[in-house]
Parts: C-alpha cells; structure tokens; sequence
C-alpha cells in the first residue's frame, strides 16, 4: 500500500466515523440501535467509548450536530441505554431537542437583529465624536 493509498483510507475512515458520530445525535436512531440489542454488544459500547475522541475541539469543529456529542456520553450509561430502547423515551427526547432548536434559533435571530440596529447607531456615535474634535 502507497501514501495515497493510505490517506485515501484515512480520509474515508474519518468521513464514515463522522457521519456516524452526527446520527448519534438522532433519539429515533438511539431507540432504532437499542431495540437491535447494539447497545448491549460489547463491541459496539467498546466502539462508543472509541469514538469519544470528537470531544476534542480539533474533531468536534467538524460536527454539524453538536448534540450528538451529549449522547455519545450518554450511551456510555446502561440506565441511559436502557431507557432509549423505549418509543416513548425517544419521542420525549426529539421532542425537547425540537423545542430547544425554536428557542435556540428565535432566541440567535433576536440578538442578530439587535446588534444590526445598534450598529449603525453606534456608528453615528463615533461619527458625531469626531465632529466635534
């Protein structure tokens, strides 16, 4: 095997490992992996602690989906584990993930619209300062 050959495989490993890290952040997946016994299998929870490297802010810059940083943590608990297998526990959880995303996005638009109007305001201060210097 060559370099290329090799980064090549580097690259893709990172892409695969990355995308499933991002679907992590899925309760509807979770309770897809937990009612598949995944989350019982020894190989997969050794995988998941493997996988908490994304922590690191080198990686995580690359995650779309923050959240699913909080449950690669999560699914390092058996109660945790145990739970997801429930619908009701998957909904509850995607349901508060929806509302947090409202307020999270209502609440950044907000503070954007408040800093363009204070801007030029601040700006027109400035300007008025060195009028008068």
């Amino acid at each position: 095997m060559n370099s290329k050959e090799g980064e090549d495989q580097l690259k893709m490993r990172f892409q695969i490992e990355l995308e499933f890290v991002q679907c992590l952040a899925n309760p509807n997946y979770l309770n897809f992996l937990a009612q598949r016994g995944y989350l019982k299998d020894k190989v997969f929870n050794n995988y998941i602690k493997y996988l908490q490297y994304w922590k690191k802010p080198e990686y995580a810059k690359y995650l779309k989906y923050p959240m699913c940083l909080y449950f690669l943590e999560l699914l390092q608990y058996e109660h945790f584990s145990r739970e997801i297998a429930s619908s009701q526990c998957a909904k509850f959880i995607d349901d508060q993930q929806l509302l947090h995303w409202q307020h999270y996005t209502r609440k950044r638009s907000q503070l954007l619209q408040q800093q363009e109007t204070s801007q030029p305001a601040a700006a027109q201060q400035v300007v008025k300062q060195e009028k008068t210097m």
